[in-house]
Parts: C-alpha cells; sequence; structure tokens
C-alpha cells in the first residue's frame, strides 16, 4: 500500500508533533515546568484527530474498503493482546515483531496508525494509562510505519525479507526504548548528578547526560527486547507475512463486481 499526497502530508504532520512533544524539553530554560504529565494530555487530545486523519488520507489515497478497516482493528486487537504477555518483564516485549511485519504488509500509512491504537488498547487491558501513553502511542507507531517504509515490498520475498525485518527490528526496539527515555528522563529529578537533566544546560551536555542515562537505566530492557523481536521474526515471520498478505489481497485489491449485457 503506496504513500499518496495526501498520506505524506498527515504523517509528516503528526511525526512534527511527535519530535517535538519528546524534544522540547532539551531546549526548554530552567524556568519551565518540564513534567510531560502536563503536556500529556494536549498531546493525547492532538494525536487522535490525527491518526484519523492519516486513516482518512490513506483511504483516500488507496481506496481501501471497510474490510481493510476491520482487519486493522483485529491486528490492532491481536498486538494489545501479545503486550501482556511479557508485560514488559526485562524486555519481553512480543508485540514488537507483529508491528513490524503488519507495517511491512500494511504500509506506512496504516502502520503508523496500527501501532498508535495497539498501544492504546494495550495500556486499556494493563491498566497502564498514563502520562506516558500518548508518548508511547507515537513511538510505536513510528516503528510500525519505519517498516513500511523498508525498500522492496512489491519484490523483496523470502528469507531475504524476512532476514531484513529481522534487523529493522531489532534497531526499531532499541530506538524505541531510546525514544521513550527522552519522555521520562527530564523529570526524574533524583538521578545520580552525572545522568540528570539540567534544565537551561548547553543541548551537548544535555545530550552526553542522556546517553549516559540510557546505558546505565534501560540497556538491560532494549537489548533483550531486540532479541526477542529478532528471534519471533525469524520463527514466525514467515508464515505471518503470508498470512497477512492473502487476507489484505482480500481485503483491498478485490476486482470489484461488474454487470453487464448479455
Amino acid at each position: 500500500m503506496r504513500l499518496g499526497p495526501r498520506s505524506v502530508a498527515a504523517l509528516v504532520l503528526v511525526s512534527l508533533m511527535g519530535i517535538a512533544a519528546f524534544g522540547w524539553p532539551l531546549l526548554a530554560d530552567s524556568a519551565s515546568g518540564l513534567a510531560h504529565s502536563k503536556d500529556a494530555p494536549w498531546l493525547f487530545a492532538a494525536l487522535l484527530p490525527l491518526l484519523l486523519a492519516v486513516v482518512a488520507a490513506t483511504i483516500a489515497d488507496t481506496g481501501l474498503d471497510a474490510k481493510a478497516i476491520a482487519m486493522l482493528g483485529v491486528l490492532a486487537a491481536a498486538g494489545a493482546a501479545l503486550r501482556p504477555l511479557g508485560a514488559g518483564t526485562a524486555g519481553i516485549e512480543p508485540m514488537f515483531f507483529l508491528m513490524v511485519l503488519s507495517g511491512r504488509v500494511l504500509g506506512p500509512g496504516f502502520g503508523f496508525v496500527l501501532g498508535s491504537v495497539s498501544m492504546f488498547a494495550s495500556a486499556l487491558l494493563t491498566g497502564g494509562v498514563g502520562p506516558w501513553m500518548p508518548f508511547q502511542m507515537l513511538a510505536m507507531g513510528w516503528v510500525s510505519m519505519g517498516a513500511g517504509l523498508l525498500p522492496g515490498p512489491d519484490r523483496l520475498r523470502g528469507r531475504r525479507e524476512v532476514l531484513l525485518l529481522a534487523g529493522y527490528g531489532a534497531l526499531a526496539s532499541l530506538c524505541y526504548g531510546t525514544v521513550m527515555n527522552l519522555q521520562g528522563w527530564p523529570y526524574i529529578g533524583s538521578l545520580a548528578t552525572g545522568v540528570s537533566f539540567v534544565p537551561g544546560a548547553p543541548l551537548p551536555e544535555n545530550l552526553t547526560r542522556f546517553i549516559a542515562y540510557c546505558l546505565t537505566t534501560s540497556l538491560g530492557w532494549d537489548v533483550p527486547r531486540a532479541i526477542v523481536t529478532i528471534t519471533a521474526t525469524l520463527t514466525l515471520g514467515p508464515t505471518i507475512l503470508k498470512a497477512l498478505r492473502r487476507a489484505t489481497r482480500r481485503a483491498a485489491f478485490d476486482a470489484p463486481v461488474e454487470f453487464r449485457n448479455g
């Protein structure tokens, strides 16, 4: 499912909003209120209509019908159901591989919406609703969108495609943890001096502190998440990719029924 101009515009808009939401504390002065708990409700309120805009733009550009939307809902429910299996313990999060495979098949537009909606549904299932939730929705949306932007969607098949997706899944798993660290790091004030955020400090200094924070706090979760994603993609990827492609063809690309006179 290729991107059209409206889909590109919608994805660029929501991604720019997400980048600003994650990164603004790095550029804030020392007098700013830095807790994302204050801006998270506004981000969530802005994110929902933008998700609908991405869906509408993708439908307008590709002509997808209600069956494709229903398949999106089924995949989001499956992703939400997978997340509690590991509950994030030691980075065991099996939903990542499904988001990567689905984004590859559905394309970047629907992939972004799938990742965001799956994370929202899983938060409701696990009771994980909090100021971090809209940031998780954005980050997971980027994970699935990136899979849809990988090269060779129409030509690359078989073992090479699975290896590509496994490598991307590992990288995306690490990047997801890093981006989510950026959400929580600015307002955790009880950290050691060498890794804590300093409002108003020069950007290079805070970036150095942020790298140290990631290495000392989350790497133990991010690496296992990457390993689980690689393992699941290599073992289950070929079967799930075939099933998703078969379902997508039936949902979106059936030829319309035509009635002709004798």
